[in-house]
């Protein structure tokens, strides 16, 4: 087993991309599960048939939580955090990130692989001519840690429940060190659906409920990052543009997308008041 590595996946409701994700990389690396779902079948089945692998029962207060309780139970010298319906992990891709760690000299904040298939304009990605290169912000379903730097920078802010905190993440980085891509690791990852869902009615409700985090965490990003006047002037015409749609398919007895602009303006307003993000479902 490499004592170099621990992978650390964080699930909800994902038992069946768990499995698939850890059947290439079990007793080869340390293993930390992290479900913030109490799916305490799971833990039993993964103590039975997988006894080599820690599984952690927690509160559900967010990825970047998640992924800050994880990091303390971290031995290694590194870790991958990954959410379960990534396609592409195995051995000699984390023995990839282990080599391109030490070109660096552990010089970097995080490393993350190159998406397969995503659209350009929801995810940046680096020159793909370069086998490593120097990117902004790393995608948070992939992110490969020095745990001593990521200590140092402070882990997530666990004021963000879902979206966004790797943004925040790799931007507070920057005094310390910079991120990369390798892109030479390929991976796709299936967005959004990390969450088993039973029907369609269920979908929705994720669905809604993912848009409300986003327009939250977006704002809070920004208020972050810049202050919060400036953050008022941005997302002031997409307020208005908010309050339109919501009347326009009310009018037409659109029920569907009349319910997810109000996700989305009540996640907006919410975070524009200072409120914690704590809109759950079940």
């Amino acid at each position: 087993m490499n004592k170099y590595i621990t992978v650390l996946i964080l699930t909800h409701k994902s038992r069946e991309l768990l499995l698939n994700y850890i059947k290439n990389i079990y007793k080869k690396f340390k293993i930390i599960v992290i479900d913030n779902s109490n799916d305490v079948d799971l833990e039993k089945y993964l103590k039975k048939n997988y006894p080599e692998i820690t599984i952690k029962l927690i509160e559900n207060n967010g990825y970047g939580n998640a992924i800050n309780f994880g990091s303390k139970l971290v031995e290694t010298k590194y870790f991958l955090a990954s959410n379960p319906d990534l396609q592409g992990i195995d051995e000699k891709s984390l023995l990839k990130f282990l080599s391109v760690a030490d070109l660096l000299k552990d010089k970097f904040s995080t490393i993350g692989p190159r998406y397969k298939n995503v659209n350009p304009k929801s995810l940046v990605q680096s020159d793909e001519s370069k086998e490593i290169s120097e990117i902004k912000v790393i995608s948070g379903a992939c992110m490969f840690f020095n745990k001593k730097n990521f200590d140092a920078i402070g882990g997530f802010d666990e004021n963000f429940f879902l979206y966004f905190e790797e943004n925040d993440f790799c931007i507070r980085s920057f005094p310390i060190n910079k991120n990369y891509q390798i892109n030479t690791i390929i991976v796709t990852h299936d967005a959004g659906n990390s969450v088993t869902v039973k029907n369609i009615e269920e979908r929705v409700l994720h669905d809604n409920f993912r848009t409300w985090h986003f327009m939250w965490s977006k704002f809070y990003f920004f208020k972050k990052r810049f202050n919060f006047l400036i953050a008022i002037i941005y997302f002031t015409p997409i307020l208005i543009r908010l309050f339109l749609r919501i009347g326009i398919h009310t009018l037409l007895k659109d029920k569907k997308r009349t319910d997810k602009y109000k996700s989305r303006l009540s996640g907006l307003v919410n975070s524009m008041l200072g409120n914690k993000s704590s809109y759950r479902i079940s």
